[in-house]
């Protein structure tokens, strides 16, 4: 994977880990945190997806590497709303 590839890779995990984090009402960090939500987010809407049945759509390919948005963008939320659930059980804070 070439430099230029990468970066938009790692771009579109953090506008989809932003996103995530929108829909699940919650900010976890700023911007790299959003991509490592981005790219946690894919993996969990993956699996998520994998143990549904459920098929890929809207999936980017970069270089070769296929990148799934919609489930990107719902395992972020995923993730960051057990992220918060987690906080507020552990210090009390929202």
């Amino acid at each position: 994977m070439t430099l230029i590839g990468f970066l938009i890779l790692l771009l579109i995990a953090a506008i989809c880990g932003g996103i995530g984090q929108s829909l699940a009402g919650y900010d976890v960090g700023g911007c790299l945190v959003s991509i490592v939500v981005g790219f946690i987010g894919a993996y969990i809407g993956l699996w998520l997806a994998a143990k549904l049945g459920l098929p890929d759509f809207f999936t980017v390919n970069i270089e070769g590497k296929p990148f799934p948005i919609i489930w990107a963008i719902i395992g972020s939320a995923i993730f960051t709303f057990i992220i918060a659930l987690l906080r507020r059980a552990f210090t009390g804070k929202s």
